[in-house]
């Protein structure tokens, strides 16, 4: 059985390894080895995920998936949270997080097998709870911003999101050496539309020629 901790951010802004420390604590006590690191700055209300779905191609049968919450694995709709359950089922990888209890006898060996089947249905059954309470809470999160911005623009204050000159120029960079797509989305956790608008405003900056 290995190990594999998954941390993940919603942004770049945002710093995906601050929960490190509280997982490899939790391995510790229960004389545990974390295997293997998947980090990335991902909304966890989007299936696609590189760095999760590279953790489930490298888990064999029985290996551990580490998490400090719930909602670091969902914030997805109903439908995509069954998809990836099928996902992680067919994989036979065991989901543990720090913030449910009832997850954590599957970071064991030592169980029977009534036990272990009774603790994963109960396991299942919550993980379902805290995906739902996940998933509301970033639908509130969502609403309660979109409220927000329509009273500001009504009130004639509002000016929209900064703009983060700093990753858009790494962005920049990255696409100027090359690098596709994908690479800048899964090393930069920004939207493809974000990396199309940098492409396509370097694509708009031509050097000046001399007449």
């Amino acid at each position: 059985m290995f190990v594999r901790a998954y941390l993940r951010a919603s942004d770049a802004s945002q710093d995906a390894l601050r929960a490190r420390g509280a997982l490899e604590a939790f391995a510790a006590e229960r004389g545990l080895r974390i295997a293997a690191w998947y980090v990335e700055n991902a909304s966890g209300s989007k299936l696609a995920r590189p760095e999760l779905f590279r953790l489930l191609r490298d888990a064999q049968p029985g290996d551990v998936a580490l998490l400090e919450a719930v909602d670091r694995l969902t914030r997805l709709t109903a439908a995509d949270w069954e998809e990836l359950k099928a996902e992680i089922a067919s994989r036979q990888v065991r989901i543990v997080a720090l913030d449910l209890p009832t997850s954590w006898m599957m970071a064991t060996n030592g169980t029977d097998a009534f036990t272990a089947r009774m603790f994963e249905a109960v396991n299942g059954m919550m993980m379902d709870v805290l995906a739902a309470v996940a998933r509301k809470d970033y639908e509130d999160r969502r609403r309660r911003q979109a409220e927000g911005q329509a009273k500001a623009k009504a009130n004639g204050r509002y000016r929209g999101r900064p703009e983060d000159t700093k990753r858009n120029a790494t962005i920049a960079a990255m696409l100027g050496k090359g690098l596709s797509w994908s690479q800048v989305q899964s090393a930069t956790g920004c939207s493809r539309a974000t990396v199309a608008k940098i492409a396509k405003r370097a694509d708009k900056v031509q050097p000046a020629t001399a007449n």
